[in-house]
């Protein structure tokens, strides 16, 4: 029998750096009592012998009290978040690129809300942002967007827009370094105040 299958959503809801994704998990025990062959397999594939992936995959399933600082709890936990971690970057990968493939000519930096809001413009928005249902939780749910990325969410600054065109924007803009800016602006009070203190 078949164990019954559920969806993780993602933990960074609304950050552009990890983007909201499902990440179907199996639930339960197999019949045996062991944990599920999903897990046991990812932690094979993360260098773990069997007799390590079962006692991992054990420690993993007790409560958080029932531990120290375990080096064994915490490398098992390690490799948990980084698997995680690897989802999100490769979520992050595939929306750049299919926005990046769809909108090769968009100026992200400053948005033009025509881009965003056009009929031709949705025309080309509709399947880009279809392709991440299923994906990307909530891929068509509203969201402000900033219109320039050098300001914050002021009235005359914002739009509203898909979840999905908002990660596509707002991570093309991260990797484009338009979002430089802002990074430095809120940096600069921390390094004044160490400078000072």
């Amino acid at each position: 029998m078949p164990l019954p299958r559920t969806t993780l959503s993602c933990p960074h809801r609304g950050s552009p750096v990890f983007p909201p994704c499902r990440v179907p998990v199996s639930r339960g025990r197999t019949r045996g009592g062991a944990e599920p062959l999903s897990s046991a397999l990812s932690m094979a594939a993360a260098g773990l012998g069997p007799g390590e992936a079962a006692a991992a995959a054990h420690a993993l399933s007790l409560p958080a009290e029932a531990f120290g600082n375990d080096p064994r709890v915490e490398l098992a936990w390690a490799m948990k978040a980084h698997q995680h971690a690897e989802i999100y970057f490769n979520v992050d990968d595939r929306i750049y690129s299919e926005f990046r493939a769809t909108f090769r000519d968009l100026r992200v930096d400053v948005l033009d809300p025509e881009e965003l809001k056009s009929e031709p413009a949705k025309e080309k928005w509709r399947p880009f942002c279809l392709r991440f249902q299923g994906l990307v939780e909530d891929f068509n749910y509203g969201t402000l967007l900033r219109l320039d990325c050098r300001g914050g969410y002021t009235e005359d600054n914002s739009i509203f827009a898909t979840r999905i065109q908002f990660f596509a924007i707002e991570i093309a803009r991260n990797r484009e370094g338009w979002n430089s800016a802002v990074y430095s602006r809120a940096r600069e009070p921390a390094a004044q105040e160490a400078a000072s203190g």
